[in-house]
């Protein structure tokens, strides 16, 4: 045989021999029930009493997961439904006439509404006596009026102040004062 192919079987005899003796010193050890730990400082001692410790099972009922369980009570509940809105209580019955002694019941017209302007403003003029009042309804543009004119052929100015106006009807019944601030 050739050197170089001799040399070639002994390496791979001695690699076969290393992997038998590797497997045999690896095989040898002895196998234990305990988990492996995860500190390395234990020792042996703590080792032998988890062992035994973990020699002894603990008590389990399982008789237990067969026995028959409370059922749930049903609920009306359900989360994922609208319940219709209860019906109204009933109207109350009608008076039958009864008459409170001492009773007066109103005469005459209804009250009038109030008027729908607010004060937003006042103008003087240098050197003239007269101030124009500004008005405002909140939904058209601004009203301007002195004194005794007549604002939307429904309502008289009867006097302009300095933080207030007098408004009044043009028949003279309802007579408003309405403040700069707009109540």
């Amino acid at each position: 045989m050739e050197p170089r192919r001799r040399k070639q079987l002994l390496l791979v005899a001695l690699v076969a021999v290393l992997g038998a003796l590797i497997s045999v010193l690896y095989s040898g050890q002895r196998v234990t029930s305990e988990p492996p730990t995860a500190s390395s400082n234990r020792t042996g001692a703590t080792r032998t009493q988890a062992s035994a410790g973990a020699a002894e099972t603990p008590d389990v009922h399982l008789e237990a997961l067969f026995e028959d369980r409370t059922k749930p009570v049903s609920t009306e509940r359900n989360l994922f439904r609208f319940k219709p809105k209860p019906a109204p209580p009933p109207p109350p019955p009608p008076s039958v006439g009864v008459t409170v002694p001492g009773a007066v019941a109103p005469s005459g017209p209804p009250p009038l509404p109030p008027i729908p302007y607010k004060f937003i403003g006042l103008v003087e003029v240098p050197g003239q006596k007269k101030r124009i009042a500004v008005l405002s309804d909140g939904r058209s543009s601004p009203l301007y009026g002195r004194e005794g004119d007549i604002i939307e052929g429904r309502y008289r100015i009867v006097r302009i102040g300095a933080e207030s106006i007098e408004l009044e009807y043009i028949d003279g019944r309802g007579r408003q004062t309405i403040r700069l601030s707009g109540s």
